[in-house]
């Protein structure tokens, strides 16, 4: 796939074909995407752990918190959560631009499981002290985010912004639509 494909089909994906499995290899080559990657001054500050084990998916899923703009939606019902999950780490005292490797690293996580016919969603909305107990995350670490992961069971469009509303929604045949503002409109000046 061309770029403009891939960030075309990078959506923040919800639901998922719960049963399709993502194997750890494929998981190992999206962070080796993140490895290959910029790092502002070649830093690296970031580390990650790696789930695909069903029996830890079910009990990480309950700490996380799904889509802020869709008030009554709980999140993703049984057979259609995340079969995989990477947890992005920082360590602040490696790097003061530590938030600009979280960027990069969720970008080229998602742009290599779109290529690999795989979705997900970064939910940085989290109970981030539970996750730390569960996985044993030093104290020297902070969670960034956990990227949920799976093989996408919803659609996803992208619409044009309309009176600068930017909040994502679902139609009544469960169609998710996200807002997007036109190329015009971020480009400030041409010169």
């Amino acid at each position: 796939m061309k770029l403009k494909e891939l960030l075309l089909n990078n959506r923040s994906y919800r639901r998922f074909v719960e049963t399709e499995e993502i194997k750890m290899e494929e998981l190992e080559d999206m962070i080796d995407n993140v490895r290959l990657s910029p790092s502002p001054a070649n830093l690296q500050p970031l580390q990650f752990i790696l789930v695909n084990d069903r029996d830890t998916n079910e009990k990480l899923f309950p700490h996380l918190k799904w889509a802020g703009y869709l008030k009554e939606w709980p999140g993703p019902g049984e057979g259609e959560r995340p079969s995989a999950y990477i947890i992005i780490l920082g360590n602040k005292e490696k790097s003061g631009f530590v938030a600009w490797d979280y960027g990069i690293a969720l970008q080229s996580i998602l742009l290599g499981a779109v290529e690999k016919g795989f979705g997900g969603c970064a939910v940085a909305a989290c109970d981030k002290p539970k996750i730390g107990d569960m996985f044993e995350i030093p104290e020297t670490l902070e969670i960034a985010a956990v990227v949920a992961l799976g093989k996408p069971a919803e659609k996803v469009v992208i619409d044009d912004v309309e009176n600068d509303d930017i909040k994502y929604w679902r139609d009544r045949d469960q169609v998710h639509h996200v807002p997007k503002r036109k190329l015009a409109d971020l480009i400030l000046k041409k010169i």
